[in-house]
């Protein structure tokens, strides 16, 4: 297959284009940089020039491609009503591009907000969060009501491994550093799920290969079902050599920040049905692993 793949040069992207790649795959990757474009090149994929929010870029990539993996997204959190909204408006318009065809959509949204403090699956619907407000798999239900054959890949809170400096994990312990505590909130019994991020690119080439068939699946990114946020802390704490401290949740809003909600959220999440289903195993190190290795921490 000729896949073009946005935010080919991310930290998953980058790991979803060397897995297509190495099985026998052709890449078309979004880039919106010259250095993006050489890293595309050294990695054995195509270059095509643009962005999320260029619209004619989408459409002439999704338009060469015999699938497409949209796994793209502006990290801005400042901004962020404004950037889902780029995210929806480019899944309805690479949409627009595939409807009426067989070829593949694999769309990225995530598992934290589908089913809050009960164990998510596959079948479940994830509501519309007005506080979180990324719209994917709204726009994703639309589109497979055109013809598209889509396939959402719900991420992790954490995509974790060498190389993660923007992710969740990242964050916390950039909130350590500063505060030079390791802060859970309450009991800290709230579960994060996680997947290491060429765990999540084999995912990914699974759908795209297999798919929805001509209509909408939902596929679980998640290796580890459930991780005490306080086991995440106590492993920060343990690498940056700093107290683990609990925090009211009255409190969390100051010491956290805007991530005080995701430092509280509990997210259980079952991948047994999308194991089953593509095939997928999940074999590289767990998230406590990976903080353990000080990949994380290490200055």
């Amino acid at each position: 297959m000729r896949v073009f793949v946005t935010g080919a040069t991310g930290f998953v992207g980058t790991a979803i284009v060397r897995e297509l790649i190495g099985a026998g795959h052709q890449v078309l990757g979004l880039a919106r940089s010259d250095a993006s474009a050489q890293k595309l090149i050294n990695a054995g994929a195509e270059v095509h020039k643009g962005d999320l929010e260029d619209l004619d870029s989408l459409r002439s990539g999704a338009a060469q491609a015999d699938g497409v993996i949209h796994a793209g997204f502006i990290h801005d959190f400042t901004r962020f009503p404004e950037v889902c909204q780029v995210d929806k408006t480019a899944i309805e318009t690479i949409g627009e591009v595939l409807a009426g065809s067989e070829r593949p959509f694999v769309i990225t949204s995530g598992s934290a907000l589908v089913s809050p403090g009960k164990l998510a699956t596959e079948d479940m619907v994830a509501p519309f969060n007005p506080a979180w407000p990324r719209a994917s798999e709204q726009a994703a239900d639309a589109i497979a009501a055109l013809g598209v054959s889509t396939a959402i890949i719900r991420l992790a809170p954490s995509v974790h491994g060498e190389g993660d400096r923007h992710g969740f994990i990242p964050i916390l312990v950039n909130i350590a550093r500063e505060k030079g505590v390791s802060a859970y909130i309450g009991e800290g019994q709230n579960r994060w799920n996680a997947v290491h991020r060429l765990d999540a690119a084999q995912l990914y080439r699974l759908a795209v290969e297999q798919g929805a068939k001509g209509g909408i699946a939902r596929f679980h990114g998640a290796a580890e079902e459930a991780i005490p946020v306080k086991d995440i802390a106590e492993a920060i704490g343990k690498q940056l050599n700093i107290p683990v401290i609990s925090v009211t949740h009255e409190a969390a809003a100051e010491h956290f920040g805007w991530f005080a909600h995701m430092a509280a959220i509990d997210c259980p999440t079952s991948s047994k049905l999308t194991q089953a289903q593509l095939t997928w195993h999940p074999t590289r190190p767990t998230l406590l692993a990976d903080i353990e290795s000080g990949i994380y921490t290490q200055s």
